[in-house]
C-alpha cells in the first residue's frame, strides 16, 4: 500500500462524505443552476447557494454574495489581478510566491504594471519592515501568499494587512496552502481579496475554489457570458457573484467542497491543526537526526504549515523522490514546486527539494516509515546495497 505525502499538491484521500456528495449531486441535482424553474435546476441552485453560505460561515465572510466561485486559487488570483489592476498601478509581492501569482504579475508587467518583489530570508518569512519600506512608494496592491508551498513559512498577515489598510493599500492573499489548515477569518484580517482552492486543505474535489471580494471593490470580469439573469444586457451584471461567474458552475464539485468543509467543522479545525503540527514536528525532529539531511524554512519549534522540504547529501531531489516511491512506496513531491524564486530565497535553487506534506489522514506510523526510508537512503552502505 502506497503512502501519500503530497497533500500540498492536493489532499488525498478525501473524506467519504465528499465522494458521496459528488455522486449525489450528479445523480439528483443534475440541472443547470439558475437556468430554469424545474426541480433539477432548483436543486442544483440550492447546492450552489448552500456551498456559498457554508464557506461564508467558515471564513467569517459577512455577505456570502462576495464569494465568487472559481476553478481554484489560480483562477481566483488571475481574476483578482486582471480584474483590478490598470496600467501605471504598482504591486508589491515577495520572493516566496507560487507561479500562480508570479506569472500573471509578469504578464501584467508587460502591460504597464510595476511590480516590486521583496526578498525574504532563508526562513522564507518576509521582514515586515522591508515590506513596509517597499510600500512607501505609492502602491495599489500587496499580493502575498499566506503559507509557502515550499517551506511552510507562514507570513505575519495579522501585522501586514492592518498596516496596508491604514495606508490605503489593497491586499490579495493566496491561501492555497493555509485554507483549511490554519485559522483564516476575513472579518478579523480585513483582507480585500482572498483566493482559495477547494481541493487542498478544504478537502473538496479538484476544479473548485473561490475568490472573496471586499465590498469596496469592483472587479472587471475575467470571463464573459451567460449568468441566468439580465439576459437582455450586453454587459455583465453589476451584482456579485453573477458579475464574475459566467457560464455553468461545477455543481458536483461544489457539493463535494461543501461536504469537505462540513467534515472539517465536524472534526474541529483546531484539533486537526494540532494533529498536523504534531506530524510536522515529528518529521522535522526525525529528519534533523539523519546525517546528510539539509532542512529548509522555519526552524523546528517555529510555526509553519504542513510542509517540510529537505535535501540529502550525495543525491539530487529527483533521485530521492524516485527511490522513496520505488523502494518504499512513499509518494512525495520533488523539484522547484512552481516557485523558483522561493528556492532562490531558501538556498535550494536550481535543484529544488524533496517536499513532504502530510494531511489530516496521515498516520504517525506513515511518518515513521518515511523517516526510516530517508535514513536508509542517507546511509552510503545501505544505498550501495540497492545499486
Amino acid at each position: 500500500m502506497s503512502i501519500y505525502l503530497d497533500n500540498a499538491a492536493t489532499s488525498f484521500p478525501k473524506p467519504e462524505s465528499v465522494y458521496r456528495a459528488v455522486e449525489r449531486a450528479m445523480r439528483h441535482a443534475g440541472g443547470n443552476p439558475g437556468r430554469g424553474g424545474h426541480r433539477f435546476s432548483l436543486d442544483a441552485g440550492r447546492e450552489v447557494l448552500e456551498t456559498r453560505e457554508t464557506l461564508a460561515r467558515f471564513f467569517a465572510v459577512e455577505d456570502a454574495a462576495r464569494i465568487v466561485f472559481t476553478s481554484g486559487a489560480t483562477e481566483g488570483i488571475n481574476l483578482a489581478l486582471f480584474g483590478l489592476l490598470q496600467p501605471g498601478d504598482r504591486v508589491v509581492t515577495t520572493s516566496m510566491e507560487h507561479n500562480a501569482l508570479m506569472r500573471p504579475l509578469y504578464a501584467l508587467q508587460q502591460r504597464g504594471i510595476e511590480v516590486e518583489q521583496v526578498v525574504t530570508g532563508r526562513d522564507g518569512i518576509v521582514d515586515v519592515s522591508e515590506l513596509q519600506r517597499a510600500c512607501r512608494v505609492p502602491t495599489r496592491l500587496l499580493a502575498i501568499g499566506h503559507c509557502s508551498n515550499v517551506s511552510g513559512s507562514i507570513q505575519p498577515l495579522e501585522t501586514i494587512i492592518p498596516w496596508c489598510r491604514d495606508h490605503g493599500i489593497l491586499t490579495l492573499v493566496d491561501a492555497a496552502q493555509s485554507a483549511g489548515h490554519l485559522p483564516l477569518s476575513v472579518a478579523r484580517l480585513g483582507v480585500h481579496l482572498l483566493a482559495v482552492p477547494g481541493h487542498k486543505g478544504l478537502l473538496g474535489p479538484a476544479g473548485t475554489g473561490f475568490l472573496y471580494v471586499d465590498p469596496e471593490l469592483r472587479l472587471e470580469p475575467l470571463l464573459y457570458g451567460g449568468t441566468g439573469i439580465n439576459s437582455t444586457m450586453r454587459t455583465m451584471p453589476e451584482d456579485l457573484p453573477e458579475r464574475l461567474e459566467a457560464g455553468t458552475l461545477n455543481v458536483p464539485g461544489l457539493a463535494g467542497l461543501r461536504a469537505g468543509v462540513e467534515y472539517l467543522q465536524q472534526q474541529g479545525p483546531e484539533r486537526l491543526e494540532a494533529r498536523l503540527n504534531e506530524l510536522v514536528d515529528r518529521l522535522l525532529a526525525g529528519l534533523e537526526a539523519v546525517p546528510g539531511v539539509t532542512l529548509y524554512g522555519p526552524a523546528r519549534g517555529e510555526r509553519r504549515g504542513n510542509v517540510v522540504s529537505f535535501n540529502l547529501d550525495g543525491m539530487d531531489a529527483a533521485e530521492v523522490g524516485y527511490r522513496l516511491e520505488q523502494q518504499f512506496g512513499i509518494c512525495v513531491r520533488v523539484g522547484l514546486h512552481c516557485a523558483p524564486d522561493a528556492h532562490r530565497s531558501l538556498g535550494s535553487f536550481p535543484g529544488g527539494t524533496v517536499r513532504v506534506s502530510p494531511g489530516i489522514f496521515t498516520r504517525p506510523e506513515q511518518v515513521e516509515k518515511l523517516l526510516t526510508a530517508v535514513a536508509l537512503l542517507g546511509d552510503p552502505s545501505a544505498r550501495n546495497d540497492k545499486e
